[in-house]
C-alpha cells in the first residue's frame, strides 16, 4: 500500500494513538434538505476535498465520513443525502439512509440555506427531529448569499431553534465565515472518548469510492439537468505503476439518449469528463492519473434493487 493511500483510507498498518485526557471525540451527522451545503462544508471541515459537490440538487448519495483531528477533539463528520420526498427506489434508499443517522451520532448539524427563509422541507427535518434525544445545532449556511434585508429570513430559523432551544451559528461554506465559531460549538456538545481513526486520516471510505465520486461530479457539472440522477459511477480496474496508476471506469445510464449526451458529438462530452475528473483524482492521489471512462445503458437501474446493491446503494444500519 502506498503512502498516499494510507493517509485516504484506514489500513492495518495505521496505529490509533491514545488519546490524552479530557480528549473529546464523537459522529456528527450533517443533514438537511438537497443543496443546501452540507458536502461544501464538511471539505472545509476536514481540510481536503472527499464529498463532490454541485449545483444539482441531491449530489451525495452514500453516508461519507469525513474526519478532522484537532489538538481538542476528533470529530467524524457523516455526510448525509439530503432529505426530500422520494421518487424511485434509490430515492427511498437515500432517504432512509439519511434518516438512520438521526439515530446512529452523538450530535446533529441541521444545516439550512440562510438565503431564503425556512420553508417546508425545512419544517419536514424540525418534524423529524422533534423527538430525537441527540443534541442538534442549527447551521444557517449560505450567508455570503443573503440578500440586504436578510433580518426576517434569520429570524425565521431563529424561531425554530428557539421552540427547541438549539443552539445555532451563522455560517458561510464558501467563504469560512463564522465557521471556526461553529466548529467550537460541535467540539463543545462531543463527550470525552479516543481516537476512532489514525489522525492524519480525512475519510474512511477506499480511494475507488472516491475516485467514482469525482467522476460522476463532472458528469453532474458538465450535463446539469439532462442525465445527473440517472447515473451511477464504478470504477472496474486501478493499475499502479511507478510513474502513473491507470484507471477503467464505467458510466451507468439508463437509457440511449442518455449515453448519447455523455458521449457528445465525436466523443466530446465524455473526453471533457475525463479530463476533468482526471485533474481531480491527480489532487487526491498527488501523482498522473490515465483515465479510461466507458458508457453503459442499463434499463431503469434506480429501481432494481439488485443493480442498486451492485452500485454500492443499500439501506445502511
Amino acid at each position: 500500500m502506498s503512502d498516499r493511500e494510507e493517509k485516504i483510507f484506514p489500513s492495518e498498518l495505521l496505529t490509533i494513538p491514545t488519546a490524552p485526557q479530557g480528549y473529546k471525540s464523537g459522529f456528527i451527522g450533517i443533514i438537511g434538505r438537497p443543496n443546501v451545503g452540507k458536502s461544501t462544508l464538511m471539505n472545509l471541515l476536514v481540510g481536503q476535498k472527499i464529498a463532490i459537490t454541485s449545483p444539482v440538487a441531491q449530489t451525495t448519495r452514500n453516508r461519507l465520513r469525513g474526519i478532522l483531528t484537532t489538538e481538542k477533539a476528533q470529530i467524524i463528520f457523516v455526510d448525509t443525502p439530503g432529505i426530500h420526498k422520494p421518487h424511485h427506489r434509490l430515492g427511498e434508499v437515500l432517504v432512509k439512509n439519511a434518516q438512520s443517522a438521526i439515530q446512529s451520532v452523538d450530535v446533529l448539524l441541521f444545516l439550512v440555506d440562510a438565503s431564503q427563509e425556512a420553508g417546508g422541507g425545512d419544517r419536514f427535518i424540525v418534524e423529524l427531529l422533534e423527538n430525537t434525544k441527540t443534541p442538534v445545532i442549527l447551521g444557517l449556511n449560505k450567508s455570503d448569499l443573503q440578500p440586504t434585508n436578510y433580518q426576517s429570513i434569520d429570524e425565521s430559523y431563529i424561531q425554530i431553534a428557539n421552540t427547541f432551544n438549539w443552539p445555532f451559528a451563522k455560517i458561510s461554506a464558501l467563504t469560512s465565515e463564522g465557521v471556526d465559531t461553529l466548529q467550537e460549538l460541535l467540539i463543545s456538545n462531543l463527550e470525552s472518548g479516543p481516537y476512532y481513526y489514525p489522525p492524519d486520516l480525512v475519510t474512511d471510505q477506499p480511494e475507488r469510492f472516491i475516485m467514482g465520486e469525482l467522476i460522476r461530479e463532472q458528469i453532474l457539472l458538465l450535463t446539469r439537468e439532462e442525465v445527473p440522477h440517472s447515473v451511477a459511477v464504478t470504477i472496474d480496474r486501478v493499475e499502479e505503476a511507478e510513474t502513473i496508476t491507470r484507471v477503467w471506469g464505467t458510466i451507468h445510464v439508463e437509457r440511449d439518449s442518455q449515453k448519447g449526451i455523455l458521449i457528445g458529438k465525436g466523443g466530446a462530452m465524455l473526453k471533457a469528463i475525463g479530463s476533468a475528473a482526471r485533474e481531480q483524482m491527480q489532487k487526491l492521489i498527488a501523482g498522473k492519473i490515465y483515465l479510461e471512462l466507458f458508457v453503459k445503458v442499463q434499463p431503469k437501474w434506480r429501481q432494481s434493487r439488485l443493480r442498486l446493491a451492485e452500485f454500492g446503494y443499500k439501506v445502511e444500519e
